[in-house]
């Protein structure tokens, strides 16, 4: 993976927060309720917003195992009973180890792909702009990520679905949006996701 890396300034924590702040909206009524990931409802969105914390947290520490060793995809993720507390101090545990320089320098994994440590800053800011808008677009919630995160992610999921020749980004085959569509549809497009998803009309479902 040889995307443009985040640069050295970006702080996670504002997008963090924003995720952490959608979460703590979710009702548990909704938990079964389905996401723009077809495979994932809200409950399982959850815990691999959980999980991706807890990993890149770890690819900031160099820390590298099993969190940083295991595939997205290896297993459908889960919540536990508290799992709000859970997800807020994954997130805080990422946005601290990414504010030490050392993360930002030399190799580290994740997903089990080794990359530089400033490209796994953007692709944990990636991760989060995205899963963020995921959560939002799922629950019914506002949603508008930090200007700094999502100027990365877009950046960086640019690079990726080029370097793949176009179309394909790293979340699947990309979405074509207009060119003058608004940068968060622009990105969401490039990870592979239609922004025109809700709960009650999904991507590819006609307008009536």
């Amino acid at each position: 993976m040889t995307a443009d890396p985040a640069p050295a300034v970006l702080d996670l924590g504002p997008q963090a927060r924003i995720v952490a702040r959608l979460a703590e909206g979710v009702d548990d009524a909704r938990l079964a309720d389905p996401t723009p990931c077809p495979e994932l409802a809200v409950r399982n969105l959850l815990g691999h917003l959980t999980g991706l914390a807890v990993a890149f947290r770890d690819a900031a520490r160099k820390d590298l195992g099993v969190t940083t060793d295991t595939r997205p995809d290896a297993t459908v993720p889960d919540i536990g009973p508290g799992w709000r507390a859970d997800l807020a101090r994954a997130l805080d545990g990422l946005t601290a180890a990414w504010q030490v320089p050392d993360a930002w320098s030399g190799m580290t994994r994740a997903g089990g792909i080794d990359l530089p440590g400033a490209v796994a800053a953007a692709v944990a800011a990636g991760e989060l702009v995205v899963h963020g808008w995921d959560l939002a677009r799922a629950t019914g919630q506002e949603y508008a990520p930090d200007p700094a995160a999502l100027r990365v992610a877009h950046d960086f999921l640019a690079a990726a679905a080029e370097e793949a020749g176009g179309g394909d980004g790293i979340f699947g085959p990309v979405v074509p949006v207009p060119a003058d569509a608004p940068p968060l549809d622009r990105a969401v497009g490039l990870s592979g996701r239609d922004p025109s998803w809700t709960r009650s009309r999904p991507a590819g479902t006609p307008a009536r």
